[in-house]
């Protein structure tokens, strides 16, 4: 592993992917081999599904989150809410959260049961798929990802309600990017038909004094 990390470095990558399946210690051991090589760590979150979306045994995904954020990993498959990284949008939320905020509050409805301080624990960037599948290739996925991201993070910053006007916003920066136009295209329409099997199932009840 580390001899691949190695090439890709000398080949000018600046960024290398690893696994969930080759094991937490391994992870962390790569991700102490990231800081010291100067390149970003990116965690495909393969394999999770046998055990973070069984609701008789196994480990919730946001406990996963947790333990990534530990183990020093910068990137990191976190769901969706739409598309192929089925989800529910509550539970994916409280996944995000555990990932990038430094105080996170209890919210049930999110899967988050008290309070949690990250002090000065480095967050995570939760990343979606979608880049390797590109019909124009792997580059032209991350070049969509990154212009769908700069406009996001414009419009916040304009104050807009990005999440109202998510399409709207993301159909004008297509417009002079084709890679973002070609995804869109391929991915915009898509809806999936299912029952979520990793929701929080939290049922709220009226408390009394």
């Amino acid at each position: 592993m580390y001899e691949r990390a190695d090439f890709a470095k000398e080949l000018g990558s600046v960024i290398v992917m690893i696994d969930l399946t080759i094991g937490y210690t391994a992870i962390q051991s790569m991700a102490n081999w990231a800081r010291a090589n100067g390149v970003l760590l990116h965690l495909h979150r393969a394999g999770h599904g046998t055990y973070t979306r069984q609701k008789n045994h196994g480990v919730s995904f946001r406990v996963i989150s947790k333990w990534m954020r530990l183990a020093g990993v910068d990137h990191i498959h976190a769901g969706t809410v739409v598309g192929k990284l089925e989800g529910d949008p509550h539970a994916i939320a409280g996944f995000y959260d555990t990932l990038r905020l430094d105080q996170i509050g209890a919210d049930p409805v999110k899967g988050l049961y008290f309070d949690q301080n990250w002090a000065s624990m480095p967050g995570v960037m939760p990343f979606g798929g979608g880049t390797i599948g590109h019909p124009m290739g792997i580059a032209a996925g991350a070049e969509a990802n990154r212009v769908a991201l700069e406009a996001m993070i414009k419009a916040r910053n304009e104050g807009r309600d990005f999440y109202k006007e998510g399409p709207e916003i993301l159909k004008k920066a297509a417009s002079s990017n084709r890679a973002l136009d070609t995804a869109l295209a391929t991915w915009g329409d898509i809806s999936f038909n299912y029952e979520s099997t990793d929701t929080p199932d939290v049922v709220a009840t009226p408390t009394h004094s």
